[in-house]
C-alpha cells in the first residue's frame, strides 16, 4: 500500500524580503524569510518589537504598509503566486480567503454602524451570501463565541460593548466569509487577563471548528503556546528558531529564545518594615458626570520608597483612582492626603510644589510625547517649569537624566519621538517624570504596550531608580507577572471597590479572595495544555454550582 502524499501547504513564503523607507533610503526589515503553513494549522510568530512579525503577517495577504515594499521572494497562497496577481486580484483574496484580526478592535470598527451591519458587509459585498443569510450566520457565530444575547448583540454599536466582547466580535467578523487563513495580530495584548482568556478560548474554538489555518502574532510565549502547533521565533527580520510548540518550550536551542522564556522570572527583593505613609487615599467615591459610581469608598495608602500595585480587570476603577489622585477627577466624597496634608480635589487648585512632587507616566508613550519636540526639550520643560533651570544648567541636568535612564545623551538628546523605539519612548517618559524630582510617580500600565524583553528592561530601570532615589510608585496594571516583579504591596480592585489589599506575600499566597483567585488563575502558563485545563475546570465548577448561584 502506497503512503498518501503529504498535503500541499496552504501558504508558503520563500526568501521573503521586505524593505522600509527611512532617512531617505530603503532598509531591509524582513531578510529572506522562509515560512510554510498547512490547512488547519496554527503557526505562532513571536519576537520583540521590530522583529518583523506584523510585516510578515500582512505579507500573507500580499500587503505592505505605507512606507514599506515587498522587494523579493515568493508568496504562494493555495497554489497561487500572490505577487503575480493584480492589486484587484489581491483585494479579492483579502477578507474572503485571508482575513485579518488587529490588535485594537476599538480602532478597527466603524463607530457609526451597528456590529451586525459591519459583520454582513464583507460577505454581501463579495457575493458570498445574501444579507439575510449573513445576519443569521452572525447570530450563530456570536453564540459560538459566547457573546451575550446573540440574537440582539449585533444591534449594539462598538462603544456599547466591552473590550473583550468587541475583540470577539472582530473574530466573528473575520470568519464571516469562512476564510482559509486568519492573521491574528496581537489580538489580546491590551486586554486584562480575565478578558484575555475569553478571547483566547474563542479563537481556539473557531479555529478548531472551522479547520481554519492561522498565523498568530505576539510577543508573549505563554499566550501563543495555548494556540500554536508550531512557533517561529523572529528577530530583526530573520528566523532565530522554529519548532513544534511543546518541544520548543521544553528544549529551546537558541540563547535568544531562552531569554524570551526567562523574562517572567523577575522578582523584587522582599523588604522588611514599612516606610512612612506618603500618600493616603481615604474613603473616596467618584463618578463620571454624576451618573454611574466608578469608585466606591476606596482607601489606599502608599509608603515612602515602596511600590503599591493596583490590579484588576478593565473597568475595575484602577485608572479612575489615578485620575482622582492627580486631581483630574474630583471625588464625590473622601479625600487624598499627601505628606500628611490634604490635596485640593481639583488639579487647577493645586500649587506648583504639589504638582512637582506627584508625577504620572502613561500607558501609551506614543501619545504622551509631543512628536514635534526633541528629547532635550521634552525633558527640559519640567526642569524649567518646576526647578527654574535654564541654559547650561538645564542642559547638564538633561544629560544626567538621559544617563540615568541608560540612554546616551550624545545619541538621543536631539532625536524626535518618531525616531525612537517603544521602549526608548517610555524611558523618555520616565526621565520627564524624574525631571520634576517627585516623591511619588503613578505608573499607569506603563509596560502593557511593550514586548516582554523591553518591558523587563523598563521594570529593572524603575527598580534601580527607586533604590537610588527612594521614590514611591503607585503601579496600575492588569499583569500579575508585573506585580510579582515590582510590587511591595498589592491592592486588588473589582467594580470600583477594593476587595483585598496587603503585602505581596499575603495577597499572592493562598487562601485568596475569590476574585483574586480568578485573576491569578487567568494568567497563562508556559504549558500548551494550560488553557484547555482551565476551561475544563471552570466548566466543571459551573456544572457543580447550584442553580441560580452567582
Amino acid at each position: 500500500m502506497t503512503a498518501s502524499a503529504p498535503a500541499e501547504p496552504l501558504l508558503t513564503m520563500r526568501g521573503l524580503r521586505i524593505e522600509g523607507f527611512s532617512d531617505e533610503a530603503w532598509h531591509e526589515i524582513v531578510k529572506g524569510l522562509d515560512l510554510t503553513l498547512h490547512r488547519g494549522e496554527v503557526l505562532g510568530l513571536i519576537g520583540e518589537s521590530g522583529a518583523g512579525k506584523s510585516t510578515v503577517g500582512l505579507a500573507a495577504m500580499g500587503y505592505a504598509r505605507p512606507g514599506c515594499r515587498i522587494s523579493g521572494g515568493k508568496i504562494v497562497f493555495d497554489g497561487q503566486d500572490i505577487m503575480a496577481l493584480s492589486e484587484a486580484g489581491r483585494r479579492r483574496l483579502r477578507g474572503v480567503r485571508v482575513a485579518y484580526v488587529a490588535q485594537s478592535a476599538a480602532a478597527s470598527f466603524n463607530p457609526a454602524h451597528r456590529l451586525i451591519d459591519q459583520y454582513a458587509e464583507a460577505a454581501v459585498a463579495h457575493g458570498v451570501m445574501s444579507e439575510a443569510e449573513a445576519r443569521r450566520e452572525a447570530v450563530e457565530l456570536y453564540g459560538k463565541l459566547n457573546l451575550p444575547d446573540p440574537e440582539t448583540f449585533g444591534r449594539r454599536y462598538p462603544h456599547q460593548v466591552s473590550g473583550g466582547q468587541l475583540q470577539r466580535a472582530m473574530v466573528a467578523m473575520a470568519m464571516a466569509c469562512r476564510p482559509d487563513l486568519i492573521v491574528f495580530d496581537e489580538p489580546t495584548t491590551a486586554l486584562d487577563v480575565t478578558t484575555q482568556i475569553e478571547v483566547l478560548a474563542a479563537i481556539k474554538d473557531v479555529v478548531r471548528e472551522f479547520d481554519t489555518a492561522a498565523l498568530y502574532i505576539t510577543h508573549d510565549l505563554a499566550v501563543v503556546s495555548q494556540l500554536a502547533d508550531r512557533i517561529m521565533v523572529l528577530r530583526y527580520g530573520e528566523l532565530v528558531e522554529e519548532g513544534e510548540t511543546r518541544a520548543l518550550l521544553e528544549h529551546p536551542r537558541r540563547e535568544y529564545t531562552k531569554r524570551l522564556l526567562a523574562v517572567r522570572t523577575l522578582r523584587k527583593e522582599e523588604e522588611t518594615g514599612a516606610g512612612n505613609v506618603l500618600l493616603r487615599v481615604h474613603d473616596v467615591s467618584a463618578s463620571y458626570a454624576g451618573l454611574v459610581t466608578v469608585l466606591d469608598n476606596v482607601t489606599v495608602q502608599v509608603p515612602r520608597g515602596r511600590t503599591v500595585a493596583v490590579v484588576g480587570e478593565s473597568g475595575s476603577g484602577k485608572s479612575t483612582l489615578a485620575r482622582v489622585i492627580t486631581g483630574l477627577l474630583p471625588p464625590l466624597s473622601g479625600g487624598v492626603m499627601f505628606h500628611d496634608e490634604p490635596l485640593p480635589p481639583a488639579l487647577a487648585n493645586r500649587d506648583r510644589q504639589a504638582l512637582r512632587r506627584l508625577q504620572m507616566i502613561y500607558q501609551m508613550p506614543d501619545t504622551a510625547l509631543n512628536p514635534r519636540q526633541r528629547v532635550r526639550d521634552i525633558i527640559g520643560r519640567p526642569l524649567e517649569f518646576y526647578l527654574g533651570l535654564r541654559g547650561a544648567e538645564r542642559e547638564r541636568r538633561v544629560r544626567e537624566l538621559l544617563q540615568m535612564i541608560e540612554l546616551d545623551p550624545d545619541a538621543f538628546a536631539d532625536r524626535y519621538p518618531g525616531e525612537l523605539s517603544g521602549g526608548q519612548k517610555q524611558r523618555i517618559c520616565i526621565a520627564r517624570a524624574l525631571a520634576a524630582e517627585p516623591d511619588l510617580i503613578i505608573c499607569d500600565e506603563v509596560t502593557s504596550a511593550l514586548d516582554q524583553l523591553v518591558a523587563e528592561g523598563i521594570l529593572k530601570l524603575l527598580l534601580r531608580l527607586q533604590k537610588e532615589l527612594q521614590v514611591s510608585y503607585l503601579f496600575i496594571t492588569h499583569d500579575i507577572a508585573t506585580v510579582r516583579a515590582i510590587a511591595d504591596e498589592i491592592v486588588v480592585m473589582h467594580n470600583g471597590r477594593v476587595v483585598e489589599q496587603g503585602t505581596k506575600a499575603e495577597i499572592l499566597s493562598p487562601p485568596h479572595h475569590d476574585y483574586t483567585e480568578l485573576l491569578l488563575s487567568s494568567v497563562p502558563e508556559m504549558d500548551p495544555d494550560w488553557l484547555d485545563g482551565v476551561l475544563a475546570e471552570r466548566d466543571t465548577l459551573e456544572e457543580e454550582s447550584p442553580a441560580g448561584a452567582p
